[in-house]
């Protein structure tokens, strides 16, 4: 859950600095990433905003992006990820079977490539997260590197739209 929820991007401008990179931190889990995105402010928009930041994390280099990964606990490996994956998705995990799949699955990847798995669901359901993380598993570590930072750039810009909130920000009472 963020804090920082529909503060508008006049606000977010405006913001310290410290209390910026707060705000980035929440979208994505990398102190780095955080400051250089406070630090190009002011933006005159938000697609110049999400632009930027999309740019600066497909820059980050591989101690960066293991960082920015511990802001995501495995799939199936933490307490209440059932309940919380019945949340997120449309459609609900109906066995906890399918998470212990899950959590397997996952432990594997991240056994293969040397770092988690994430995948930006859309609200696409338990069978459509396995099946992708499955078919991860045939790419190249090259490949997947990009496929993992693609997936992750996707999460952070909902964080970030979700930050945000609509152009001009919610009123404030």
């Amino acid at each position: 859950m963020l804090m920082h929820q529909g503060i508008g991007l006049d606000r977010f401008n405006d913001l310290p600095r410290s209390r910026a990179v707060h705000a980035l931190f929440e979208c994505c889990c990398c102190l780095p990433w955080s400051a250089r995105i406070a630090d190009g402010r002011a933006y005159a928009s938000h697609s110049e905003l999400l632009a930027f930041a999309d740019s600066e994390l497909h820059a980050l280099p591989e101690s960066e992006i293991a960082q920015a990964l511990q802001g995501h606990p495995r799939v199936g490996a933490r307490a209440g990820s059932l309940a919380s994956f019945r949340e997120q998705c449309s459609v609900w995990v109906e066995d906890v079977a399918v998470m212990s799949t899950l959590d397997q699955a996952s432990a594997a990847y991240e056994a293969r490539f040397g770092f988690r798995y994430v995948w930006c669901s859309d609200g696409r359901n338990g069978r459509a997260l396995l099946a992708d993380l499955t078919a991860r598993m045939t790419n190249t570590l090259d490949t997947e590197r990009h496929v993992r930072t693609t997936e992750l750039a996707r999460i952070t810009c909902t964080r970030l739209d979700r930050m945000l909130g609509p152009e001009g920000g919610f009123p404030t009472y």
